[in-house]
């Protein structure tokens, strides 16, 4: 077990947005985080990350509490919205981040990354002029850099054409493929269903399901040939 979230609480004002979550991943697993909009998904990943500061539960990473630094510093978060400062270039992001993580002789990875995304042509152009698409492999590459073991992903295929897709798709299975972890918020299921070992699905803040797909399957009696996507519109409605 890589991370363990126990019992999760978070509420703004009188409203619960996340009321008691439990759920474990393991090593290498691709997982799901799915739920109608509200739900509580995007607060249950900035809690987990310490982005916001939970009312009540624990998280940990390898047994170690996440506020950490040693346990933060095994945590990426790409946003739905890269997180890109206009007037950097792609190279002075990664600069960023190796400065932010005290990175020694990263330059070699850096330039590695940017290739391996298809990117490196950009390498000192202005991140205001690059593409939706770039954006998003600059926000990818700079989450790698620092050589994390979980990655929190929040609706990575948004505002992304079929190319866009595939390419990221692409990415996902290059991290699974290293043994990276993933946690993947996002409502286009069929988008990744290929890759995912199993689905957490949370409503009003409360989770009301989590496995794979082949258990979800046969606890709701599903036919075989059904879709992730299926399935998740049969437990929400309930």
């Amino acid at each position: 077990m890589i991370l363990e979230v126990k019992n999760l609480e978070k509420s703004f004002k009188k409203v619960k947005a996340v009321e008691d979550i439990s759920f474990s991943l393991d090593k290498g697993q691709v997982v799901i985080l799915a739920g109608p909009n509200g739900a509580g998904k995007t607060t249950t990943i900035k809690c987990i990350l310490s982005l916001l500061k939970k009312d009540g539960g624990e998280i940990s990473i390898y047994g170690k509490d996440v506020k950490g630094r040693s346990a933060r510093e095994k945590l990426a978060y790409i946003p739905e919205n890269p997180d890109i400062y206009p007037l950097l270039t792609v190279w002075e992001h990664l600069k960023f981040i190796a400065l932010a993580y005290r990175l020694k002789n990263w330059e070699e990875d850096g330039e590695r990354l940017l290739e391996k995304f298809y990117i490196l042509e950009k390498k000192h152009t202005l991140a205001k002029e690059l593409s939706k698409g770039m954006k998003q492999k600059l926000s990818i590459a700079m989450a790698i850099l620092h050589k994390p073991d979980i990655f929190f992903i929040d609706e990575p295929f948004i505002g992304l054409d079929p190319k866009g897709i595939k390419d990221f798709k692409e990415i996902l299975k290059s991290l699974r493929d290293e043994g990276k972890t993933m946690l993947v918020s996002t409502h286009i299921l069929s988008s990744i269903e290929e890759l995912t070992d199993e689905i957490i699905i949370i409503k009003k803040g409360e989770l009301i399901a989590k496995g794979s797909k082949r258990v979800l399957i046969e606890k709701y009696g599903f036919n075989e040939n059904a879709t992730l996507e299926d399935v998740f519109l049969k437990i929400t409605e309930e």
